[in-house]
């Protein structure tokens, strides 16, 4: 049986799931949602919602630990950075939100195999690329799923934008836990 290593890989790995869960349980009904807030003129509003409680989610992931302002200056540069590519990506809000969806989970699950890793836990694999390849494959069966759904489609640019999700989830993931190790070891 599966033993978690620490309350927080636990909490993270439950998170994790949740994510998955949400994203897969929404898919029959995504395309309607999102027609419907396009024929009202709510497409914005429902974007700026969904980042917003992405936004929340992301903050309560990281309140187990008090940041340092270098710890939150990178958040806020990796936030912006993805606002800027989100605004010029050109295409419908709808799908921008995989870049939040993916990138979250993607963040979770490092997370998760690197606080395993810490606990003294069996991580095979250096915990960043079991997050990317993990993410990218959750992202690729959300897609084979919705050639399954009528009114979906299967869409190879959807498939990159939740790699691309998985990758700088990841990587900023990386980087705060980078950041987070050397100001404990500054601290001792």
């Amino acid at each position: 049986m599966f033993e978690f290593t620490s309350r927080r890989e636990r909490r993270l790995w439950i998170g994790a799931l949740a994510v998955v869960v949400a994203v897969y349980s929404t898919l029959g009904l995504a395309g309607t949602l999102a027609e419907t807030l396009r024929d009202r003129g709510l497409t914005s509003l429902g974007f700026m919602t969904f980042l917003a409680v992405i936004t929340i989610a992301t903050i309560g992931v990281g309140l187990n630990r008090r940041p340092r302002w270098l710890e939150v200056w990178v958040g806020l540069g990796v936030a912006a950075a993805l606002a800027m590519i989100v605004v010029r990506m050109g295409v419908e809000a709808a799908e921008r939100t995989h870049l939040f969806e993916y990138g979250f989970l993607a963040t979770l699950i490092h997370q998760a195999l690197d606080e395993r890793r810490r606990g003294g836990g069996r991580v095979p694999v250096h915990p960043a690329i079991i997050a990317v390849l993990a993410t990218a494959l959750l992202g690729w069966i959300d897609e084979a799923i919705q050639w399954l759904i009528p009114n979906r489609i299967y869409d190879l640019q959807d498939v990159g934008f939740n790699a691309i999700a998985a990758v700088s989830g990841t990587l900023a993931s990386v980087v705060l836990t980078r950041l987070r190790d050397r100001g404990k070891r500054g601290a001792q």
